[in-house]
């Protein structure tokens, strides 16, 4: 299988080219290296990849039509696993643009992109926080995601609703995956595991938002990779069963699916710190504050879908991804342990 990923120097996207390369697939990456953070981290997970047998990368922004287009025409992928988007809830309050551009207007371009390709099946990232406002926990892919709280959420959920059109319109499958809380080696430095590290290292005081109250369903890098794979595997179909009387959200009469990527066992976010503090042999300075605009108080995954079609439940315990997530982090950025100072990228 040839499969295009997008997103790929990013940290589920190289993590889930080296898994299908290490299978025996050809990946092809795209990704535009912006600086919402630190572009050598994103280097430094490219060249784990570079050298690959079956392995091609190419500078694009998914943005941009006319060249993402002309990566499908060249590479022809079988398959497409798009997760090049800009992240982040907070950031939505500060730069709304840059939503509307990479998740909106790059969205469009890939479902053109595809369309246009007949490719075989297109796997895309969602997000947890799709489901806003619903407190009805945990969260069923069955149940309604009408209120997002955040114009991330609302992007990403539009995501969610033009797959769906274009899996009506043009028979194309598409699975949308709504991960949780996705931590581990190589992470993004704006997630609170890294910036917790980071600080406590620094012996600065960590901002601890809702005081402490946050509980979040946190799934491990391998987990979530396993389940984006197995997802791509299992090529989206029409669900012979469904009504337009009693519509299921999750399912269509379109080859459209959405899953849930999560461990279906949340925990509070005090017990992450705690974890890092002992894995660090170091003591936190807490400054506990509000509930932040368009944060919620829980992320919790229903995964019986995910248990039932695709036959996966994430198992990394917390303790053992944070043990992992710190070794790594002491690693990368020895010896004075700053992001951005000394590590293998520079």
């Amino acid at each position: 299988m040839r499969a295009l990923i997008t997103g790929v120097a990013g940290f589920i996207g190289s993590f889930t080219a080296r898994r299908l390369i290490d299978r025996g697939d050809e990946v092809v990456g795209v990704d535009n290296l912006n600086d919402y953070y630190d572009v050598r981290l994103k280097r430094a997970r490219l060249a784990r990849l570079h050298g690959s047998a079956g392995f091609a990368f190419d500078k694009v922004d998914v943005a941009d039509a006319k060249a993402i287009l002309e990566v499908f025409r060249t590479h022809r992928p079988d398959r497409v696993v798009h997760l090049a988007a800009q992240a982040g809830v907070r950031h939505s309050l500060v730069d709304p643009h840059a939503y509307v551009e990479a998740n909106l207007r790059g969205f469009a371009s890939l479902l053109e992109a595809v369309r246009e390709a007949g490719t075989g099946h297109l796997v895309y990232a969602s997000t947890s926080s799709v489901y806003g406002a619903n407190t009805n926990a945990p969260f069923s892919e069955h149940d309604g995601a009408g209120h997002p709280l955040s114009l991330y959420a609302a992007t990403k959920r539009s995501n969610e609703l033009m797959a769906h059109a274009y899996s009506h319109l043009f028979g194309i499958p598409t699975t949308g995956l709504r991960y949780f809380t996705v931590y581990g080696p190589w992470g993004r430095p704006d997630q609170a595991l890294f910036t917790f590290t980071r600080r406590i290292l620094a012996g600065e005081p960590i901002d601890v938002y809702n005081n402490g109250e946050h509980r979040r369903d946190f799934t491990y890098i391998d987990d979530a990779v396993e389940g984006t794979v197995r997802a791509l595997d299992r090529v989206a179909s029409p669900d012979p069963d469904w009504d337009g009387a009693k519509p299921d959200p999750a399912v269509s009469a379109a080859p459209f699916r959405l899953y849930n990527i999560g461990g279906n066992n949340p925990v509070e976010l005090l017990r992450c710190i705690d974890l890092i503090e002992r894995f660090l042999g170091r003591s936190a300075t807490k400054r506990m504050l509000p509930m932040q605009p368009g944060d919620v108080p829980e992320t919790w995954a229903d995964t019986s879908d995910l248990v039932g079609d695709l036959g996966f439940q994430p198992k990394t315990s917390l303790e053992t991804g944070v043990e992992r997530f710190v070794a790594w982090y002491r690693d990368y950025y020895k010896p004075c342990e700053t992001p951005g100072t000394v590590g293998p990228s520079d």
